[in-house]
């Protein structure tokens, strides 16, 4: 489940049109949501406030044998018309599932960022500033977002060259990356193909990325079986030492029955002696999501699992990794992590 700041990071992306599926790094997000999710250790409290449309707030808590936290602060230059009360966000919004990929959007028009005031230019642009301090030690994060041109900003962070197909999209794009504390760089290739909404038969995600300086071959595979079932696997090689790492996944989302409301009838239709005319709504309510089960297992029998979901003001993730292998200590980890937000 999305922390809270990470929730207002995507209201930034919306509220600034950024189109965020099209980066390099979103393009085994469908994997990683469903093969690579962190189980919670302990228990763990996230306490957060959107106190204004461009100020947000977050304080964290833990207790896994030592008692840990964080607090942070975030600022967006562009209003965030967000829901930010845990008790009324769609959980669609913070349990990272299946990603169905959407039809690219076309850039804005260089004039639509002008802005004008007493006939001189004043162009702004979208900012969005993070800051998140770990205690107890006192370790500092920072995160500086800005929104540099018309283009989607995708083509800033990392290009990406994308064809649009009949049934779906190829995407192909790079990173390099040098960590300034070892010393050390790398750089990684990826290509992915994914089904539109157009698409007809089973929504499918395909990933192949490589890593040539370490070797590594990573392969994904996702496909969305149902409604509310979605299937996933992953294969991992390195070319130097021959060592294969292979992994299969799932989701179920569980949806709250709809419980019809007793109709009270008029007293128009009680003088007329019949019963009201039953209106449809326009548009229909949409589906309350009751729960979001995650399960994975790789080659070495390693469980994780993961239950996601809303008790009336909390948003909890109640999780486990089990080692099918050691039958004196299975379990290895377990743990509740609670989100309130206001």
């Amino acid at each position: 489940m999305l922390e809270f700041m990470d929730y207002v990071q995507h209201a930034f992306y919306n509220a600034s049109n950024w189109n965020y599926e099209n980066s390099y790094s979103q393009l085994t997000a469908t994997a990683r949501a469903l093969l690579d999710f962190e189980t919670p250790r302990g228990l763990r409290l996230n306490v957060s406030s959107l106190s204004s449309p461009n100020f947000a707030t977050s304080y964290n808590l833990g207790s896994v044998g030592l008692v840990d936290g964080s607090f942070s602060y975030l600022y967006s230059s562009c209003p965030l018309r967000t829901i930010s009360q845990s008790s009324k966000i769609d959980l669609h919004d913070v349990i990272r599932g299946y990603r169905q990929i959407q039809e690219l959007r076309k850039p804005d028009e260089p004039w639509e960022w002008e802005q004008w005031h007493a006939g001189r230019r004043i162009d702004s642009r979208d900012t969005l500033l993070y800051g998140r301090l770990y205690l107890p030690l006192s370790t500092l994060e920072a995160l500086y977002l800005r929104r540099l041109s018309p283009t989607p900003a995708a083509e800033v962070i990392c290009p990406t060259r994308t064809e649009d197909r009949i049934y779906g999209r190829f995407s192909a794009g790079a990173e390099m990356y040098y960590g300034a504390l070892n010393k050390s760089g790398g750089v990684s290739f990826g290509g992915r193909f994914a089904t539109l909404p157009a698409h007809r038969g089973l929504p499918l995600t395909a990933t192949l990325t490589l890593n040539p300086l370490m070797g590594n071959i990573s392969t994904t595979y996702a496909v969305k079986a149902g409604r509310d079932l979605s299937l996933c696997s992953k294969f991992d090689f390195n070319v130097y030492s021959y060592e294969s790492d292979v992994m299969i996944g799932c989701e179920l989302w569980r949806m709250k029955q709809k419980v019809e409301k007793k109709r009270e009838r008029s007293m128009a239709a009680k003088l007329a002696w019949k019963l009201d005319d039953i209106v449809e709504p326009a548009v229909p309510e949409p589906e309350e999501v009751a729960g979001v089960l995650k399960a994975r297992i790789d080659q070495n029998w390693r469980l994780g699992l993961l239950w996601e979901g809303r008790i009336k003001e909390l948003m909890f993730t109640l999780g486990s990794s089990i080692d099918m292998k050691r039958r004196d200590q299975p379990f290895r980890a377990l743990g509740l992590e609670l989100q309130y937000s206001s």
